[in-house]
């Protein structure tokens, strides 16, 4: 398998492990009537992010996100078609994970959720709700790049990036579902078949990592 080959795989694979155990989270929690809660979901998402991210990142960066990627295709730190074609392997990667939460769990009990799919939250406007997903996803970004890309960055792993996922899910969870991240809503909600303002998701992430990969690129970034 080439290098371009394993990168896109780990990005597939890693994505899928992602969509599991976070939608999964979500799911377990209606299972057991709440037994989880907004921090156990918080947690479950930023954990196995984390893992993930210091499992795969040596070999494809650990994007496991399209607005991720497209950070760092402003940046101009990986090509478009390369970037495409990540961004390709982390939606695939996040169908899957929606299909074996379908496998897993009930059918009705997979309906009552969406397969975990995020959603707006009754009384916050579209507008709003773009917006919360951009800060979150900014937020996001610049942790990838100032604890992963950035040459100076402390060598923790995925551990920075995961420790954001989980406070932005604290404070946007109840709001948007926190997602930050378009494979993270695409893979479930395809399979359940839920696409109720599913543009939020693209936008806003895009935005944010868009913004966060600009900013840091050209403004923080040692030059050498």
């Amino acid at each position: 398998m080439g290098s371009d080959s394993k990168k896109l795989f780990v990005e597939f694979l890693g994505t899928c492990i992602f969509c599991f155990i976070g939608a999964g989270a979500i799911i377990t929690n209606q299972f057991s009537n709440g037994a989880v809660g907004l921090v156990g979901i918080a947690i479950a998402h930023g954990v196995i992010l984390s893992v993930m991210i210091s499992a795969f990142g040596g070999i494809s960066g650990g994007h496991f996100n399209p607005a991720v990627t497209f950070g760092v295709m402003v940046s101009r730190r990986i090509s478009v078609v390369l970037g495409l074609q990540y961004m390709a392997a982390q939606l695939i990667g996040g169908v899957l994970g929606g299909l074996l939460l379908h496998v897993v769990f009930p059918p009705e009990l997979c309906a009552t959720v969406h397969l975990g799919t995020p959603a707006v939250a009754s009384g916050v406007s579209l507008g709003t709700a773009v917006l919360i997903e951009a800060i979150l996803t900014f937020a996001l970004v610049t942790s990838v790049f100032g604890t992963a890309i950035d040459p100076r960055a402390p060598k923790i792993g995925g551990f920075g990036i995961g420790l954001t996922l989980l406070v932005d899910i604290l404070v946007g969870g109840p709001l948007t579902g926190a997602s930050a991240n378009p494979a993270r809503t695409f893979g479930p909600g395809l399979v359940a078949g839920f696409w109720e303002n599913h543009w939020v998701y693209w936008v806003g992430p895009l935005l944010g990592g868009g913004l966060a990969g600009f900013v840091y690129e050209y403004f923080i970034m040692e030059k050498k």
